[in-house]
């Protein structure tokens, strides 16, 4: 998404990841612990979209000859998201919109597939919101890695997912690894994250 205004540039270097918003990763105990969870994605998407925060679109997509599978998968009766199966699909709340990347991932870190630190790299992105499902599984490692990369990382909290103790525990678990935000405090939240950019090396 091209910034068009000086409102719009003061979200150039943010990018929001939303990771694996599919089938295959949503249960009966995700929508009974998190029923508004549709809702505030779309909230999400609504509010990026509004305010000219990049979006990137992580989604796993796995062969079904195996081809591709992390090698633990190897060893189990399947792997989530096999390719054209009706659990690969993304929910419609979560669809892409013209212009927005979407990157394909056979592993739990989105950054395995280098295309998305090129992507990241090239488009000048240094603070990353990251969405999604699994929160202790995806969102987490995905949001570790980018720690380690250089990246300032806030979870937006009301728009992950999982099993309810385990959502929780790596919400408090890994504040040394990314901070924490909510939809109706990113726009808030925008000035202190920038003064947080400006203390950093140019790289």
């Amino acid at each position: 998404m091209t910034a068009t205004s000086d409102h719009a540039a003061g979200w150039d270097p943010f990018a929001l990841l939303l990771i694996d918003v599919q089938q295959d990763f949503w249960t009966e105990a995700m929508n009974v612990a998190f029923p508004d969870y549709a809702d505030r994605v779309a909230a999400l998407l609504q509010l990026c979209r509004h305010e000219a925060i990049d979006v990137i679109h992580l989604r796993a997509k796995f062969a079904e000859d195996q081809s591709d599978w992390m090698v633990k998968y190897l060893f189990r009766d399947g792997i989530p998201c096999i390719a054209g199966t009706p659990g690969e699909q993304v929910f419609d709340y979560a669809q892409d919109i013209a212009d927005e990347k979407v990157i394909v991932k056979q592993a739990f870190d989105g950054f395995l597939n280098p295309e998305l630190a090129t992507h990241l790299a090239a488009n000048n992105k240094r603070y990353l919101l990251v969405a999604g499902l699994v929160t202790s599984v995806c969102v987490l490692l995905t949001a570790a890695s980018a720690a380690q990369r250089g990246y300032l990382v806030s979870v937006v909290a009301d728009c992950c997912a999982d099993n309810p103790e385990a959502h929780v525990q790596t919400l408090e678990h890994y504040p040394f690894i990314f901070g924490q935000t909510t939809i109706d405090r990113i726009v808030a939240e925008r000035d202190g994250w920038a003064a947080e950019l400006a203390q950093l090396p140019v790289s």
